[in-house]
């Protein structure tokens, strides 16, 4: 198993919707978050690989909602790596409520780089990372 990163952020009151909880498409900027701040730990700048004509990108997401964030709530969001295929690579990521440590969401998201011209491929620093 490869070693989990992790990053703790705040609910902000704008994120929530009317009916208290956290609106769910904001689970996914938390989630996008943690994975900026994962490379940017490992070394790989988002911006510069982009620069560089590398491209990340998602091909796909699965989550599984368990519990709801409210405006205020610290939670943390955490992160590992998976080799998916020759091509493509994983992120496993949960966030978790901090004050009690109750799981509100499990995600898998999936993705390639893709070169300037929008062909599939991995870099050798994208292909150490995973």
């Amino acid at each position: 198993m490869a070693d989990i990163f992790s990053i703790e952020l705040k609910v902000r009151d704008y994120e929530v919707d009317l009916q208290g909880v956290v609106n769910n498409a904001n689970y996914q900027h938390y989630l996008e978050h943690a994975r900026h701040e994962y490379l940017q730990f490992i070394g790989l700048e988002f911006a510069k690989l982009t620069s560089e004509g590398i491209i990340l990108v998602v091909k796909r997401i699965e989550i599984d909602y368990n519990s709801p964030l409210r405006s205020g709530d610290s939670f943390i969001v955490d992160c590992r790596t998976e080799r998916i295929s020759p091509l493509r690579f994983g992120f496993i990521q949960n966030i978790y409520r901090a004050s009690d440590h109750k799981l509100v969401i499990s995600a898998k998201v999936m993705g390639t780089a893709i070169n300037r011209q929008g062909r599939p491929f991995l870099p050798p620093e994208i292909d150490k990372a995973f």
